[in-house]
């Protein structure tokens, strides 16, 4: 009933298995099988997490773990990287029949940081996003925090800028804290808005740099501005980004998306469960997801926590958050 793998020539062994073998208890804790190393070859046994399984279900679990160790091994061999991080999505795709490779989820570069770093999509619902990005003209990017949902459309809106199929990049924020209301932001402008414009300069600056990210500012090739302040605009061959999309008012989603001209792509990015707005308002995202979900041309793209790319413990506490509200439903409306 052992299962016997060939390890691929060339590859990194401690990078396959992970640092104290983290990738092999991973893959233990997924499926029960025990993993040994033997010469040149990895061997699969039922180890005591398979305890009270039938042979075929035994039999589907080692079959599962010989998946996941190839997909590991034809990420290395294919120049890729292997973390613990990376590990896990591919486990959790695997055991939902996806195959990380077959989908050329890590190979698809969006554009170069400033640093010569290329920036790709790491998760299948990353790489569905950018693909939605690049075929439609409008695109919601919904999911909850740590997914990249604004990071990949600032970089795809820089990558559309270089590759001179807009003129200019509008990054737009309902800045909420900050009391805005619909064609008034009270105080100075830089100094009321800009901590809640700092996600969105923070992604600027990763992938273009600080300096070059100013110029471009300076040059107005570049605008960083609060929602508000887009009322009564027409914007032409523009790469346009609302962030925080679920902070909108109704009346604001609609100014936002009807400023939308010639030659211009908007993306809209929000997490339809942290809502800051007053009690009684209506979240414009919610709504533009129900009246829009229809019209031709624009796209829905939900991430999940599997697509999440901060610290391990994030995916962690989005589940435990979505498990708790699920139970007491009542909770979300306090």
């Amino acid at each position: 009933m052992d299962r016997k793998i060939r390890i691929i020539d060339g590859i990194d062994r401690i990078e396959l298995f992970g640092n104290l073998d983290v990738n092999l208890n991973l893959i233990k804790e997924a499926t029960g099988a025990e993993i040994f190393q033997r010469e040149d070859e990895l061997v699969i046994k039922a180890g005591p997490g398979m305890d009270g399984l039938t042979d075929e279900e035994k039999e589907n679990a080692m079959e599962l773990a010989a998946g996941i160790l190839s997909e590991m091994m034809s990420i290395l061999a294919g120049g890729e990287s292997l973390d613990k991080q990376k590990a896990a999505y591919v486990i959790n795709l695997k055991k939902e029949g996806i195959s990380y490779g077959e989908n050329r989820v890590g190979r698809d570069v969006i554009c170069f940081t400033h640093k010569g770093k290329p920036l790709k999509p790491k998760t299948l619902g990353q790489k569905n996003y950018v693909n939605s990005i690049r075929e439609k003209d409008v695109v919601f990017g919904i999911g909850p925090a740590g997914t990249g949902k604004t990071y990949i459309a600032v970089a795809m809106a820089i990558n559309a800028f270089k590759n001179k199929e807009v003129q200019k990049i509008i990054l737009a924020r309902p800045a909420v804290e900050a009391g805005e209301r619909l064609g008034f932001l009270p105080g100075d402008l830089q100094e009321k808005v800009d901590p809640y414009l700092r996600p969105l300069y923070d992604a600027l600056y990763d992938v273009l740099g600080r300096d070059a990210a100013q110029r471009l500012k300076e040059k107005e090739a570049i605008e960083v501005v609060p929602l508000a302040y887009m009322r009564g605009r027409t914007l032409d061959n523009s790469f346009i980004i609302l962030d925080e999309a679920q902070n909108t008012t109704r009346e604001q989603m609609k100014m936002f998306l009807t400023r939308m001209g010639f030659g211009s792509k908007v993306v809209v990015t929000g997490d339809i469960t942290q809502i800051d707005l007053p009690r009684g308002k209506k979240s414009g995202l919610v709504e533009a997801e129900r009246v829009l979900k229809d019209v031709k041309d624009i796209d829905f793209c939900y991430l999940k926590d599997a697509d999440v790319v901060r610290h391990e413990l994030v995916r962690k506490i989005i589940n435990a958050y979505d498990r708790y509200y699920k139970k007491y439903p009542e909770e979300m409306e306090e």
